[in-house]
């Protein structure tokens, strides 16, 4: 088979056909260059060229789209390139009440949709990216503290969901803008899925609303991908949403690629631990692992990454056996 473009490599395997080479593609955290629109165009677009992967993942800090809201945070080091928050803006339920709708075009957002266009001036049509979006209930944790948002959904429902609301329409906003970017789709993060945190019922309640507004802004896009974080995922749950890929800790927490094959019609995402392997391990181990993964999935439907975020201190040689692994298998 001759040799695909990255487009048509990822909707072959959405699809579930025949491709060239299985697809691979790893993302990292820019801490202090995701500060400046360039700074983090510069940073994504300098590791595509280094690697060569078939999309990217475009990662701001996870407070991109809080800032605007009060919430602050800064970088301590953290191996995985992610900042620690140091203010959270609601302080009481009523809070919620009060909570602006955004403009998506200033401030924070309009600094991340300017780094959108900044890449797709240095890609083109070469290279897909997607921009990762926190899901309302996420973006409500980080403006609120993981403890106290689970109170305020048992204890104050109405005022949490006035601010969901109020989250999810300024995200659809938001995303309508990223689209015209020229972004191929979204990276939805979901990080309370989890039986670890809540019950299916609260979920549907509280994450599931929201989450599809989300994506109906996406019409246009050819590539979403459904981010599972954490332990225990609802990956049943969430299976139906209209996304192409799904990714998720598949080393860490059930199901397994290969159950996952069986239970979703997309392609999945994922197969290397992003610490054991990718930072603790040698690119031998790496190999075995993407290997391994491929093997499970038979190399269709399949996109290798990792489970999460790859961490800023992993070997550059280590990242290379992941990208070099693809080139190697033979179904």
């Amino acid at each position: 088979m001759t040799g695909m473009t990255k487009r048509e490599r990822l909707e072959c395997t959405f699809r579930g056909e025949a491709v060239d080479r299985p697809a691979v593609a790893l993302w990292r955290h820019w801490p202090v260059d995701d500060r400046d629109a360039r700074a983090l165009a510069r940073a994504q677009v300098a590791f595509q060229r280094e690697y060569d992967f078939d999309f990217i993942k475009v990662t701001p800090s996870s407070s991109y789209c809080l800032e605007d809201w009060g919430v602050r945070d800064m970088y301590r080091g953290s191996l995985e390139g992610t900042f620690e928050y140091t203010h959270y803006p609601i302080k009481k339920a009523e809070d919620w009440q009060s909570l602006p709708t955004l403009e998506p075009r200033q401030g924070a957002l309009g600094r991340q949709l300017r780094c959108l266009e900044l890449i797709c001036e240095a890609v083109g049509e070469e290279v897909p990216f997607i921009q990762t979006v926190f899901n309302p209930l996420s973006q409500a944790k980080n403006l609120v503290g993981s403890d106290a948002l689970l109170v305020h959904l048992r204890r104050y429902p109405r005022a949490l969901r006035r601010g969901l609301e109020t989250i999810a329409d300024t995200t659809v906003r938001f995303v309508r803008e990223v689209i015209k970017t020229g972004a191929a789709g979204i990276f939805l993060a979901v990080q309370h899925a989890s039986y670890a945190l809540l019950s299916e019922e609260e979920y549907t309640a509280f994450g599931r609303p929201y989450d599809l507004q989300i994506l109906e802004a996406t019409e246009g896009a050819w590539f979403n991908l459904l981010h599972l974080h954490g332990d225990e995922v609802m990956f049943d749950l969430l299976r139906d949403y209209p996304v192409q890929v799904i990714n998720w800790h598949d080393r860490e927490t059930p199901p397994s690629l290969a159950e996952a094959m069986e239970r979703f019609p997309g392609a999945l995402c994922g197969g290397l631990r992003q610490w054991e392997t990718m930072v603790r391990g040698a690119p031998a181990d790496v190999r075995a692992e993407a290997l391994d993964a491929l093997r499970q999935t038979g190399g269709q439907r399949f996109i290798l990454g990792t489970g999460c975020v790859t961490p800023i201190v992993a070997p550059m040689s280590n990242i290379r056996a992941a990208r070099e692994a693809v080139e190697s298998y033979v179904a």
